[in-house]
């Protein structure tokens, strides 16, 4: 019987950024949020208008650091088409003790960096956004999602085979 008890509760995260922990450092991690493309269609015989799934939205992440790193600053500006590995790890924990890891890759660049307001007496932050071309989202070692420019498997399974298919692909 399955406890009734909460479970999976994020206990703690943190972030790799191009290969590099920043445990201690990173404060806040927002991961990318999938979204359908939707166009409404009212056709002919049509009584109402329904959305129909074109595609997938643009992709972005973003995390908050309390460190003014050079290292991670440095990752802004690179020439175009060179993307970076970032890999955000949490641990998912339940009441009843267990402890099951979530782990999303994202293969991106750095599209900006805020430093925010610098008051003496006070902790600065520094926001970093992404633009994500690779997602994937593994909870306990199975993949439940993954995303690039041209698929998207749920459960390990494509979702655009048969178009890629009819494309030649």
């Amino acid at each position: 019987m399955a406890s009734e008890q909460p479970r999976l509760i994020l206990r703690n995260a943190t972030i790799f950024v191009d290969r590099i922990s920043r445990v201690g450092q990173a404060r806040e991690v927002t991961l990318p949020t999938p979204e359908v493309t939707v166009e409404e269609f009212r056709n002919a015989g049509m009584i109402k208008a329904r959305d129909v799934n074109l595609g997938y939205s643009k992709l972005e992440a973003s995390f908050v650091e309390t460190a003014f790193d050079p290292a991670v600053i440095g990752l802004f500006g690179l020439a175009p088409g060179v993307v970076k590995d970032f890999l955000v790890t949490g641990a998912l924990v339940d009441e009843d003790g267990t402890t099951t890891s979530a782990i999303s890759y994202l293969r991106g660049f750095l599209r900006q960096f805020d430093p925010g307001a610098w008051e003496a007496g006070s902790k600065a932050e520094t926001t970093f956004n992404l633009s994500v071309h690779e997602f994937k989202l593994e909870i306990g070692g199975r993949s439940i999602i993954e995303m690039d420019d041209f698929d998207i498997k749920v459960n390990g399974v494509s979702q655009y085979q048969s178009i890629r298919n009819a494309l030649l692909l």
